[in-house]
């Protein structure tokens, strides 16, 4: 580990794969120390790419204890980086209730909890930075995403109001939101069945393949890892950011710019409805 002590101490939630090591090992190269959490990090006792720490975002008690293992450590944390999450698809008739409230206890109440946690740090050190990794698909609702994309979609809402409260105690807080990477979210969440015999069974299995192919197809992480370091490098980070291919980052545009309807036929053409 980094042991010069004005190196910026930096927190990565789920940075045991993906997206998140990806950044890791970035911010570690770049001399940052940092500190990424898995559920269960004795599932990686060959991880030694940066620290890991035990943390379940559902669990508030596992948060305090990482954020508390740090600040004794460091007497500080300058970045949290709020990257875990969960994928969740299925015709929201048929996904169940409590896939849905565990699916935002994951992508939008745990940020919420890792911040709350990280706070008092930050404004006893008078400065510190948010990033919260939110999706491409929080822009709009995308067919047998819907729970996906509002879970997002909470969290970029929230954050440009979580914002403006902290600019009093210089703590920055942004979003930046990925389109489709290379990552394993695809093999890691939640599917609903294809329900033979249900009326979304057709439209809902090829809107699934499409939706894996489009992960198989995605950028490397490594481009999101280079976007958060330049916006950690940034005096005063802008509200939001989208890292991702010339389309999907140009969807945002065209919804913004489009009628409601012309928009929609434009997903329904994509997705094959």
């Amino acid at each position: 580990m980094n042991t010069n002590p004005n190196a910026k101490v930096v927190l990565i939630t789920g940075g045991s794969s993906g997206i998140g090591k990806s950044i890791g090992i970035f911010l570690t190269n770049k001399g940052y120390v940092v500190y990424g959490t898995s559920r269960n990090p004795s599932r990686f006792n060959d991880f030694d790419a940066f620290t890991l720490l035990q943390l379940d975002v559902a669990d508030k008690k596992s948060i305090a204890s990482a954020v508390d293992i740090i600040e004794e450590k460091h007497g500080r944390l300058d970045v949290l980086i709020n990257n875990a999450g969960a994928g969740i698809t299925g015709p929201l008739e048929e996904i169940p209730e409590e896939e849905i409230l565990k699916n935002f206890t994951t992508n939008y109440f745990g940020p919420i909890n890792v911040t709350k946690a990280v706070l008092p740090i930050m404004r006893k050190q008078g400065s510190g930075l948010v990033i919260n990794i939110t999706s491409i698909a929080g822009y709009m609702g995308l067919p047998y995403r819907g729970v996906y994309s509002a879970s997002k979609a909470a969290l970029e809402i929230t954050t440009e109001a979580w914002r403006m409260e902290l600019k009093t105690f210089n703590i920055h807080m942004t979003n930046i939101a990925p389109g489709d990477f290379a990552t394993n979210i695809a093999a890691g969440r939640y599917h609903a069945p294809v329900i033979e015999g249900s009326p979304y069974e057709k439209s809902y299995g090829e809107s699934l393949k499409l939706m894996d192919e489009h992960v198989d197809e995605g950028m490397n992480p490594d481009e999101m890892a280079k976007a958060v370091y330049k916006v950690i490098e940034t005096h005063n980070p802008k509200v939001h950011y989208k890292v991702g291919a010339f389309m999907q980052k140009f969807s945002v545009v065209l919804k913004r710019i489009l009628p409601d309807k012309v928009y929609e036929k434009l997903l329904m053409n994509h997705y094959k409805l």
